[in-house]
């Protein structure tokens, strides 16, 4: 049996500004949403290039503490974006617009290319070819 990450889920509070987020830098393509009515449950499926799918939810009293980028549980979401090009020239546009550049670009210690953003909610996305 082959196996593979159907898709990966992220709690936001603005669901809008956390979908275009995703569709202007890295290209994703949404649905055009779900929302359970009884629940006030709202999501989004956003899609990717190579199949790849994030689903973006909201509900109401959602708990919304600090992202702390050093601990346990999941850490960030890598994007292949092709090349060093491309790593570069993302990273200087999303720090143009405002989003805190953690690191790079640079080549890592086991040889990647990458750079780390500080994205939407205080989320880190990692860019890398």
């Amino acid at each position: 049996m082959v196996m593979k990450i159907e898709h990966i889920a992220m709690y936001v509070n603005d669901m809008e500004r956390a979908r275009d987020f995703f569709v202007k830098y890295l290209g994703a393509v949404s649905n055009d949403g779900y929302h359970n009515k009884k629940t006030d449950f709202r999501s989004y499926f956003l899609s990717f290039g190579d199949g790849a799918r994030l689903e973006i939810m909201s509900k109401p009293q959602m708990a919304d503490e600090e992202k702390v980028f050093a601990r346990t549980g999941y850490i960030h979401i890598a994007f292949s974006v092709g090349s060093k090009e491309k790593v570069d020239l993302l990273t200087k546009q999303m720090k143009a617009d405002g989003y805190e550049v953690l690191s790079g670009p640079r080549i890592t210690g086991d040889g990647y290319y990458e750079s780390c953003i500080v994205g939407v909610e205080g989320n880190q996305i990692e860019l890398t070819i």
